[in-house]
């Protein structure tokens, strides 16, 4: 059976939303399902020395903010640029890491949700109890899921995956693996799908 795509994203990721939209389906067109593990940005930042895009100087700030909403409309997502803007969202990923071992079936709806939940409605995704009304939304018991993200396991699995991902020199995301192949970036979807169709290359 072929490998999974691992997807690495941050819930504060623009282009990872975007491409969150467009993974499954590209996934499930070529055999593959996906393996999403949720990321630190501001970690990995810290680490290699990059920056949230709309932190850097005037113009190429103004530029990311106008390509976010281009990408997202070449890409046919609904988009729209968050009042709070880059965000936390701790809550949300510790809930990832908790779905994926108790409502594994769960995970990539509350993924999406919650994207869409920060990147089309403008919900304030870096407050628990909002992350926890979005998880009641797409059918998550929100009780087992807010007792469990305290659990200092989901705690401990997160920070591990953050620090396996800094060792690995993983810089942004989304960064996306296939066939222990590295794809940084949205715009790497057209070569992420020939190499799923016609191999390495």
């Amino acid at each position: 059976m072929a490998e999974p795509i691992e997807f690495y994203f941050d819930f504060s990721s623009p282009y990872s939303y975007i491409a969150s939209e467009q993974i499954d389906a590209l996934a499930a067109k070529y055999g593959r399902t996906v393996e999403y593990k949720p990321l630190l940005l501001g970690a990995v930042f810290k680490a290699s020395g990059g920056a949230p895009l709309t932190e850097l100087y005037g113009p190429k700030a103004q530029y990311a903010i106008r390509d976010f909403a281009r990408s997202a409309r070449h890409a046919g997502v609904p988009y729209r640029q968050p009042s709070r803007f880059p965000i936390a969202s701790m809550a949300a990923k510790r809930s990832v890491v908790w779905l994926q071992q108790h409502r594994p079936e769960r995970t990539a709806p509350f993924i999406h949700a919650v994207y869409r939940a920060f990147f089309v409605d403008d919900r304030d995704i870096s407050d628990p109890a909002v992350v926890s009304d979005i998880a009641r939304e797409v059918g998550i018991d929100t009780a087992a899921l807010t007792a469990g993200i305290q659990q200092p396991e989901i705690k401990d699995r997160l920070r591990a995956q953050v620090e396996q991902a800094i060792e690995a020199g993983f810089f942004g995301a989304p960064t996306i693996i296939v066939d222990g192949e590295l794809f940084w970036g949205n715009d790497r979807m057209p070569q992420i799908e020939r190499w799923l169709s016609d191999g390495p290359y």
